[in-house]
């Protein structure tokens, strides 16, 4: 298990639970390029979980386990073992992801649906796993559902130099019948439905869960880092389409600030969840402690 704390969070009869393939700082220039940081200035509730004493930013790659007792849904499914990939620190890794996994209750055999938010490569990583030379789906007894727009668009893109994430991670899912292709606002259960938020791809969903009176969204990547609540005029490198990301980004903030709404992001190191607020003129992420 990694050393860091076990997050879950109730919303509602509805369990959440976070599974961390990886924390770590990171340079600004690897996710924001050369844009200035002026707001890692202004923004001190930052530190020290979310940006080091000397500026970096902390990072984490990690998936969501959504338990409404009917079904157990994975959301996004980080790098993965055994890939080759582009990046260096993300190549041929040598996880504990699936140990984790079942640790924390939720053996790869319990779960039924998996949800990628978006088809990049560190979202669709345990799709599948490597199995007598084969890349075999996961989750044995899952259903997968990616978005409609973003299968189109990736599936007819060339792989990039050095890595082929459809061909190992998506198009192996497709090809065993267990894909299931769906609109952007589709609807996984009574408590679970996706909400269209794209720029930083195509098809980019956010996951909105609501039990009980209590709201909750699993971002995506419509936001990188908590800085991007302070500032969502800042881009990261990765989006498609900046400009797109931006609005998006101002109406997610809009929509969800000073609401009773956990909001769970899929990149923020711990505490990775917690309320938006607005406070002295600038929006931050008031943490919400796991268990609560």
């Amino acid at each position: 298990m990694t050393d860091l704390p076990v997050e879950r969070w109730r919303v509602g009869d509805v369990e959440i639970t976070r599974v961390v393939e990886s924390e770590v700082p990171i340079s600004t220039k690897f996710m924001f390029g050369d844009t200035k940081l002026e707001i890692l200035e202004k923004a001190a509730w930052l530190q020290p979980c979310y940006v080091t004493a000397e500026g970096r930013l902390v990072l984490s790659v990690h998936a969501f386990v959504v338990d409404d007792g009917r079904h157990k849904i994975v959301v996004d499914t980080c790098v993965g073992n055994d890939k080759l990939r582009s990046l260096p620190f993300w190549s041929q890794l040598q996880g504990p992801f699936l140990a984790q996994l079942a640790e924390l209750g939720h053996p790869a055999e319990s779960i039924d649906r998996v949800l990628c938010t978006h088809l990049h490569v560190d979202h669709v990583g345990w799709n599948t796993r490597l199995v007598d030379g084969r890349w075999v789906p996961t989750f044995p007894n899952a259903r997968y559902l990616f978005g409609r727009t973003e299968w189109e668009h990736w599936s007819a893109e060339a792989p990039a130099r050095g890595e082929d994430v459809i061909g190992d991670s998506v198009r192996p899912i497709v090809e065993a019948g267990r894909a299931e292709l769906v609109e952007s606002d589709h609807r996984v259960s009574s408590t679970v439905w996706l909400e269209p938020t794209p720029g930083h791809t195509p098809g980019h969903v956010s996951v909105r869960i609501r039990s009980k009176g209590a709201d909750a969204v699993i971002t995506g990547d419509l936001m990188h880092h908590p800085l991007q609540i302070a500032d969502p005029e800042i881009a990261t490198t990765f989006d498609y389409d900046s400009e797109w990301a931006r609005k998006t980004r101002r109406e997610f903030l809009a929509r969800y600030t000073d609401a009773p709404v956990l909001v769970l992001g899929t990149h923020f190191a711990t505490p990775a969840a917690g309320h938006i607020v607005q406070e002295g003129g600038m929006r931050r992420l008031a943490p919400r402690g796991s268990g609560a």
